[in-house]
């Protein structure tokens, strides 16, 4: 495996972990201000820097609303935060980084499809050389991606482009279909400890 086509063999460990970011459905907020939160993601990260990486990942209208703003403290866990406004503060935490990849495991669930489709445009339009490797249940989430890969009961069943797999593999057919065609897109209103 090539990380900017060099063998990750050939890499020192920690230079190649610095390369790469995750975001993980459930992560973790620490108490202290919400800019000491995102500079967990690079500790020297100027605070128009924080706000860019905010502005990606749809957090920066929320922060904004707050009392405090980017000083506004956030409680250990979280706490005082809705889940989808942690999972947005995450993402941009990770965003700080400046990761050639980037690995959202199922990291926008608790956002509606809207704001996921903001996400996903700022992504490609300000971070488009940056690796992504997206895990979600949402069709909608992965549906633009170069490719996608279908997994039933721990093993890979399909592998394409949406269009791809829509034509030839049933269960990722069918998921399209559920969540399309009144089945919901996962977009139902979330409750206050859920998200937005």
């Amino acid at each position: 495996m090539c990380v900017g086509g060099v063998d990750v063999r050939e890499y020192d460990l920690e230079v190649l972990r610095n390369q790469v970011s995750v975001v993980l459905q459930k992560n973790e907020l620490f108490s202290g201000t919400i800019l000491e939160n995102l500079r967990w993601g690079d500790e020297l990260a100027t605070e128009e820097e924080c706000i860019r990486a905010c502005k990606m990942a749809c957090a920066d209208d929320f922060i904004q609303r707050m009392p405090d703003k980017y000083e506004t403290y956030i409680e250990q866990g979280g706490t005082n935060v809705s889940g989808g406004q942690k999972q947005r503060l995450c993402i941009a935490r990770a965003l700080l980084k400046k990761p050639k990849i980037l690995i959202l495991d199922d990291s926008t669930s608790a956002v509606d499809t809207a704001t996921d489709a903001r996400i996903r445009k700022a992504f490609r339009e300000e971070i488009p050389n940056t690796t992504k490797f997206i895990i979600a249940q949402r069709i909608s989430s992965i549906q633009d991606a170069d490719r996608i890969i279908v997994m039933e009961h721990g093993c890979i069943n399909g592998f394409g482009t949406h269009e791809e797999l829509l034509e030839y593999n049933e269960i990722y057919r069918s998921v399209y279909e559920g969540q399309t065609q009144g089945g919901g897109d996962f977009d139902e209103p979330k409750d206050e400890k859920g998200g937005e």
